[in-house]
């Protein structure tokens, strides 16, 4: 199973179609907020995809939640924007939520900064910024295989 993973693309629609355009066989998008607009205009282009989301500190109104926890492929996957959990002063409280409801994969945006580690049983992304804000363009691909979960950071 590939799931596209990209978060904070800040009314960066193109970003986000092209990441979309590209990966049109993936299984699953996610997008992990402050830019849920972009995500639902691509989602109406495409709606064929399977798509999920959540919303971040900058989806004014928003009804989305502001996290998840879905199963795919028999892996739990735990996302959030990150914000409610503080990631910008570190991740300890986002794992205590992950591990709280036994995700397998933990999923978080905010910073603007790439990330993968596997801490504690928990394979731990942020995709950063797919829009580039403070840096490149960035998003993760999650396979989820056989032998294992394989997380990536991606350049746009």
């Amino acid at each position: 199973m590939r799931i596209i993973v990209m978060s904070d693309s800040h009314k960066n629609f193109d970003n986000v179609l092209k990441i979309v355009e590209k990966h049109n066989d993936a299984d699953l998008f996610l997008h992990l907020g402050d830019g849920e607009h972009d995500f639902e205009d691509v989602m109406a282009l495409y709606p064929d995809k399977n798509y999920d989301h959540v919303c971040g500190n900058c989806d004014f109104y928003s009804l989305a939640p502001a996290f998840n926890l879905i199963k795919a492929d028999g892996k739990r996957i735990f996302f959030t924007h990150g914000h409610i959990y503080h990631v910008k002063f570190g991740i300890k409280e986002l794992l205590y939520a992950a591990q709280g409801r036994g995700a397998d994969i933990v999923l978080y945006g905010h910073t603007h900064n790439s990330y993968i580690e596997y801490i504690d049983g928990m394979h731990v992304v942020n995709p950063g910024s797919c829009s580039g804000m403070g840096g490149s363009a960035t998003y993760a691909i999650i396979d989820i295989t056989k032998a294992g979960v394989v997380p990536i950071i991606v350049k746009l």
